[in-house]
């Protein structure tokens, strides 16, 4: 197992005002708006990316961290075999994401994923 990506995710009642700080001020751009969510980056994507969403997407709390890895299924069957305890899904998301949340030691939401 790799952790290809991790993104930090800012919940904010509004993501337009995102845009003056990350998009003007520091030069980052729109990569991904699905107008719930909107991440900004400065080229590819395992460039440093930040994330501002008013919700996590099919209606779940915005996560604190999203961690991209190259095998869910491997990761989730050890966050069970740590008795942790899933928080959401395993979901196939209509965005192209599969997913599932769980709370790492210090309670923060993390949304761990793989591209479909």
């Amino acid at each position: 197992m790799t952790v290809k990506r991790v993104v930090a995710n800012i919940a904010a009642p509004n993501i337009e005002a995102a845009q003056a700080f990350y998009g003007d001020l520091l030069g980052m751009a729109v990569v991904m708006d699905h107008g719930w969510i909107r991440t900004y980056a400065t080229g590819q994507d395992t460039t440093p990316q930040i994330s501002i969403a008013t919700e996590g997407g099919s209606g779940t709390p915005v996560p604190d961290l999203s961690i991209e890895v190259d095998n869910l299924d491997e990761v989730h069957a050890r966050a069970v075999q740590a008795g942790l305890r899933i928080e959401y899904g395993i979901a196939e998301e209509p965005w192209g994401v599969r997913r599932f949340f769980v709370r790492d030691p210090f309670g923060r939401l993390v949304n761990i994923l793989c591209h479909l």
